[in-house]
């Protein structure tokens, strides 16, 4: 099965694991072809522990497991990105991702240590993915006086904001500068995505209907 792969002197393959969804690198590890086998069997994703020596399931202590949807490798057959469904925070600090720190920012650089606020800087491909789990949270913490939870609880409103923030779109698009355009498109965007939360549809849904149709 992985004859087209390179593995180093050890034996070992790096494996950098992706949100499948969001595209937002989770952590980085090192695969053998036994580890690799078992991701394949049990969809859900292995290592080889260099300090170990030994194979592990991501998430066998945590329950934070990494889904595995895809594998892919690179063109020289010697690295791999494997595209996951993460359970809960990937790292073993807690954070989401373990490249939680930016070089050159203000957080601390001993291992393990805190992220510093605000940091990394976001990055275009995490708006999204970044504005849904906030949808979620607003949802569930519902703090006081929030616009988002007032929509979340007007299926009627947030049904009439997507319409208007719709025609805006259109009207800056025909009379007013791209600035504007992309500000109202943002407008737009922030709203579907809370109807899409209303609904409990996640945002991955609607981009694997536009993977379909491009087949």
């Amino acid at each position: 099965m992985f004859e087209q792969l390179k593995f180093d002197e050890r034996g070992l393959i790096p494996v950098v694991a992706q949100d499948h969804a969001s595209g937002e690198v989770l952590t980085l590890a090192y695969a053998n072809a036994e580890s690799l086998r078992l991701s394949v069997e049990t969809r859900e994703l292995h290592f080889y522990s260099r300090s170990r020596e030994e194979i592990w399931r991501k998430g066998e202590t945590s329950g934070n497991v990494l889904k595995l949807r895809q594998l892919r490798y690179d063109c020289d057959g010697d690295a791999i990105v494997a595209l996951v469904e993460p359970t809960g925070p990937a790292c073993h600090t807690g954070e989401r991702s373990c490249f939680y720190r930016e070089i050159g920012g203000s957080a601390a650089t001993e291992v393990e240590a805190p992220p510093a606020a605000g940091e990394p800087a976001p990055v275009v491909h995490e708006a999204l993915a970044t504005l849904e789990r906030t949808l979620r949270s607003r949802a569930a913490e519902r703090p006081e006086g929030s616009y988002t939870v007032q929509l979340l609880d007007d299926p009627k409103l947030i049904g009439e904001k997507v319409e208007e923030e719709a025609e805006e779109v259109v009207r800056a698009a025909r009379e007013e500068s791209d600035e504007r355009v992309a500000e109202e498109a943002a407008d737009l965007l922030y709203h579907l995505a809370v109807l899409l939360a209303a609904r409990e549809v996640p945002q991955s849904a609607a981009m694997e209907v536009l993977n379909g149709r491009r087949r």
